[in-house]
């Protein structure tokens, strides 16, 4: 077996640089930051539970790195995420997001009208937050930017 087949850890596994699909920067997976730690478990166990996932780990580097490519692609393009609004970030960054949201607001709002007793209470605001932090900064740095 080789090393990368018994490594279960991305961290572990492999250091590499994934170019999204969705945009031309390049995000490297790097040990230093104290940011990045937090970040990359995180990312970790996204993909450690995800479809698709292969218990045994990855037979190869490039199997490994085809298979986190494939992923993102999906993440960013077809997985809707609860902390914006349950758009996908391909959406929130084309703009796409805000009619979307409109029109949910619109059929929520009819659904009401029609059947007020199944509304115990407000409906979802179907409202994008104004900001999206991976690691947001501290709250006196933000206070000081403003």
């Amino acid at each position: 077996m080789t090393e990368a087949a018994r490594c279960t850890r991305l961290s572990q596994c492999f250091s590499i640089k994934a170019t999204s699909t969705l945009a031309s920067h390049t995000a490297a997976i790097s040990a230093g930051t104290l940011d990045d730690n937090a970040h990359i478990e995180s990312w970790f166990r996204t993909c450690k539970y995800a479809p698709g996932y292969p218990p045994g780990g990855f037979e190869t580097l490039a199997a490994a790195r085809e298979w986190v490519l494939r992923f993102v692609t999906w993440y960013n393009g077809s997985h809707r995420h609860s902390g914006i609004a349950y758009v996908t970030p391909e959406q929130r960054h084309n703009g796409t997001a805000e009619p979307l949201l409109v029109q949910r607001r619109a059929v929520y709002e009819a659904a009401r009208q029609r059947h007020p007793l199944r509304w115990k209470r407000h409906p979802r605001p179907w409202q994008a937050p104004d900001h999206v932090w991976l690691n947001p900064p501290p709250a006196t740095t933000l206070k000081a930017a403003a």
